[in-house]
């Protein structure tokens, strides 16, 4: 949809979101928006379709640095032509810029995880460019304590709300598997599956969990262990060349990449453990449906997975400890009376506290909380 065609849509009605319009966590807010009455239109430097929104817009596509900056004219430009009733940056880093920058408002920033818990620490440039984007924010979410109190620390003198709205689990769709599957979790004696749902990156460690997995499976030779990884990710051949060395052959270890919903459940289900041990990380989309799932848990110690996963949930390790993990996992594969009851605790406490349908439905009325929408100045410079 064009500029002109935009200009259609009614001032003051839509929710102009900044954001990756091909990441599926933002493809689900955009349309749990549009299921609760919002007129959603997406702005975004790596354009995908999503069901359901007036309008997914390209600005300067691609992810180099300066595209950022060179986008912002095109930014206020769509502003303009949009007057949005609410203006929100998801990731605070680039579409937070452009959300606090577009010349119009109330603005909404959401931090992702590592665009305020290690991105400002790398340069004092991004430390400032950071500062300045909270700290035109109306409102502030994030899907974890720990990221809430970075955005006050690093938006100092920021005097906008701030909220933990979780991602969530959708619990109708992520269940735990029937009662006559046949996954190892029923069976001491069967095999025992591993998941990661984790992106194939330095920072989610799936090098550290392949090298844990070929020493428990020289711990417990009689018993088959096998790895599936879904998340998919820049460092594929890397990995792969890392198990071949290991003597992990393509039935111990599966590199299945990313794969949909419906494909995501079937391999939950089909799991006995979900393995998140990123060195940093909000509160994972992937840990809650896994616990939604059933599956008992083994996360890294991070602020955000503590709250999730307490020793009746599953086991926390060191990021990039391979023995900590290792021993983890046994402790797991010996105890499966204990891996039953994790399953039932974990589901119990998805349904409780991480429904995507009760975060959403708390999202829309902060958003409608908002003051009314008008044009900003951008008096303040970045310091």
């Amino acid at each position: 949809m064009s500029l002109p065609e935009l200009s259609r849509i009614p001032p003051g009605q839509a929710l102009l979101i900044f954001g990756d319009a091909s990441s599926v966590h933002t493809q689900r807010w955009a349309r749990e928006m549009v299921a609760r009455g919002h007129v959603v239109v997406v702005a975004t430097r790596l354009p995908a379709p999503i069901e359901g929104v007036a309008a997914v817009v390209p600005l300067h596509p691609g992810r180099d640095g300066a595209g950022w900056f060179r986008a912002l004219p095109a930014v206020r430009r769509l502003a303009r032509t949009l007057q949005p009733r609410i203006v929100h940056g998801h990731y605070v880093t680039g579409y937070g810029l452009w959300a606090a920058a577009c010349g119009w408002g109330p603005v909404v920033q959401t931090a992702w995880g590592s665009d305020i818990l290690v991105t400002p620490r790398e340069s004092a440039l991004m430390r400032r460019i950071v500062g300045w984007s909270l700290r035109r924010a109306d409102l502030m979410t994030a899907d974890s304590q720990d990221a809430l109190d970075a955005m006050a620390l690093h938006g100092d003198g920021a005097v906008a709300p701030r909220h933990e709205i979780l991602w969530g689990a959708d619990t109708d769709r992520f269940v735990p598997a029937p009662i006559a599957s046949t996954a190892g979790i029923a069976d001491e004696h069967g095999p025992f599956r591993i998941l990661s749902l984790r992106s194939w990156e330095l920072n989610y460690n799936i090098d550290v969990l392949i090298d844990a997995l070929a020493q428990v499976r020289a711990a417990r030779p009689g018993r088959v262990v096998t790895l599936a990884l879904l998340g998919g990710g820049p460092d594929a051949e890397a990995l792969k060349a890392r198990a071949a060395a290991a003597g992990l052959d393509d039935a111990a270890v599966r590199f299945t990449g990313r794969v949909g919903d419906a494909a995501m459940v079937a391999a939950m289900q089909a799991a006995d453990v979900s393995v998140s041990v990123p060195s940093s990380d909000a509160t994972s989309v992937s840990l809650l449906e896994s616990l939604a799932c059933g599956l008992p848990v083994i996360a890294s110690d991070l602020p955000a997975n503590r709250r999730w996963v307490p020793p009746e949930a599953g086991r926390i390790v060191p990021p990039r400890d391979v023995a900590a993990l290792r021993e983890a996992l046994l402790a797991l594969i010996d105890d499966p009376a204990t891996c039953r009851a994790m399953a039932v605790h974990n589901r119990a406490l998805a349904l409780r506290e991480a429904s995507r349908r009760v975060q959403m439905d708390r999202m829309d009325a902060l958003y409608r909380q908002l003051p009314p929408s008008g044009p900003r100045g951008l008096r303040e410079t970045v310091r």
